[in-house]
């Protein structure tokens, strides 16, 4: 039996590259500050749809590019992202079963696990907290989920990523 190679990687990491291109677009004050998580949410959708190719070691490689991106401390979105991988591979045979609204909810858990997290590494290191309108990009992410959902799949059904 000859097995099919797997295909389609490059639309991973193109779709990488665009939530890298979205993360550092700039924007005006007033809405930077709701920014939806792009990359955290490419990761949840390419770990519950792929778990075998993308898990915590693309995450730990995503986030340090995003260290580096944002100019950060090095591993501090590593971490947060490796973790937020971790539990979405435990969970992703839950919550692809979920209708869109309740995985959205999903989403925001896990993505306010990962502001909590940055916000942890950032009291560590000495930075003050900001207030709490830093929680704002869940909610943004949340609501953006159903969208970035069945846009990637569409783009994964379309290319045969597997």
């Amino acid at each position: 039996m000859i097995q099919q190679g797997r295909g389609g990687g490059w639309i991973i990491v193109t779709s990488f590259l665009a939530a890298f291109a979205l993360t550092i677009l700039p924007l005006p004050d007033w809405l930077a500050q709701v920014r939806p998580e792009w990359v955290a949410l490419v990761l949840i959708y390419w770990c519950m749809a792929l778990p075998g190719r993308v898990g915590v070691g693309v995450a730990w490689i995503v986030g340090l590019l995003l260290d580096v991106l944002r100019g950060g401390l090095l591993g501090q979105h590593a971490l947060s992202l490796a973790l937020v991988a971790y539990i979405t591979l435990q969970l992703y045979q839950r919550i692809r079963v979920f209708p869109l609204w309740q995985q959205a909810v999903s989403v925001l858990i896990l993505i306010l696990l990962h502001l909590l997290l940055q916000l942890w590494i950032k009291g560590i290191s000495g930075n003050p907290p900001p207030a709490l309108i830093f929680l704002l990009p869940a909610l943004s992410s949340m609501l953006l989920w159903p969208l970035m959902f069945l846009g990637l799949r569409r783009l994964r059904r379309r290319f045969r990523v597997s």
